[in-house]
């Protein structure tokens, strides 16, 4: 069965056409957009589908399925940072499909764990042998994504949550300078995604640069202002040529590990631990130092039960297109 999946991001959506048999998934066709270039999602499928038609590819499909990064409800949702409101009835009467469906992006991301290999990902801490339960998914972006699966006994069950907007738990004098200053730049509230996130790593480093009393180097300043911010104080980290850039991603980093582990102590997930999202592939050398594990692990009493939890990154970036057609798949072949 053919199916049309979508990975909606404040940064860029993604668009796919998936051959689907069983938990194997074969992409026929894909695009990439610029999210913010776009006034709704409607808009971006419209434009996919005007360029199969130019390019006269045919792969017809009657049913959609789309992951969003926000909160979905009755199959409605306001993006998080995006100004889009996504409703499924409106685009299924749109464009005349037999069913449309949205998933939270990282339950999408979760659901589409099942159709990967063990070359799909890199392995962090390998756990306890015949690991088994509860897994979690984190997932560093634009925003900050968390989600479960529920191990019932003899497969997982992928669920949604909105952890990422929780408080930011500071935990050093440094980390209650942070708070601060985040809480005046945002009003009051600071939450993991203000951290944890490619935005987070901007705040993390203009915290720094506002501590240390200076300015980006012109050089890097240039580079923000014509690309990603987030990206270029990553490479010029990684490439060593900016300390406060360096220290920015080490403390990015410990955060996340931190939040891993509070996620995963959250929701038990002995059965495995999984780091989605564009970023972690980009800094896989990073994380694979020890910061990330020391600070997942780092919770006290708790210690041995998170020692012994697997944890993975995703290498392979269609696993959220991969989420949606599955469920598109399997909704369909329920009716």
């Amino acid at each position: 069965m053919n199916v049309l999946a979508g990975d909606i991001g404040g940064t860029k959506t993604n668009l796919g056409i998936f051959a689907v048999n069983n938990q194997q998934v074969s992409s026929i066709v894909e695009a990439t957009y610029i999210s913010a270039s776009y006034h709704s999602l409607a808009e971006i499928i419209t434009d996919f589908l005007g360029q199969l038609k130019i390019n006269k590819q045919k792969a017809p499909v009657t049913i959609a399925c789309f992951g969003v990064a926000g909160p979905v409800k009755n199959n409605h949702c306001e993006v998080s940072n995006l100004p889009w409101i996504i409703d499924a009835l409106q685009i299924k009467k749109q464009f005349g499909w037999q069913a449309v469906n949205l998933l939270n992006d990282l339950e999408a991301n979760a659901r589409g764990i099942a159709a990967l290999d063990e070359d799909d990902f890199i392995t962090l801490n390998e756990g306890a042998l015949k690991s088994s339960g509860n897994a979690s998914i984190i997932a560093a972006g634009t925003g900050l994504g968390e989600a479960g699966l529920f191990w019932d006994g003899s497969r997982h069950i992928p669920f949604a949550s909105e952890g990422g907007h929780t408080d930011f738990s500071p935990a050093t004098e440094q980390e209650y300078r942070l708070h601060q200053f985040l809480s005046i730049k945002y009003n009051g509230h600071v939450s993991w995604e203000r951290i944890v996130s490619g935005r987070g790593l901007e705040n993390l480093y203009q915290f720094l640069c506002y501590e240390a009393q200076c300015q980006p180097p012109a050089w890097l300043q240039q580079q923000m202002q014509s690309g990603d911010i987030a990206a270029a104080i990553s490479n010029a980290a990684q490439t060593g040529k900016d300390k406060l850039c360096q220290q920015a991603l080490d403390w990015f980093i410990h955060l996340y590990g931190v939040e891993a582990g509070n996620h995963a102590l959250k929701i038990m997930s002995r059965g495995g631990v999984y780091l989605g999202g564009g970023i972690a592939p980009k800094i896989i050398e990073q994380l694979q130092s020890g910061t990330f594990m020391q600070a997942f692990c780092d919770k006290g009493r708790m210690r041995h039960l998170l020692e012994a939890m697997p944890v993975k990154v995703i290498m392979n970036d269609k696993t959220a297109l991969y989420g949606p057609a599955l469920f598109s798949n399997k909704s369909a072949l329920s009716h």
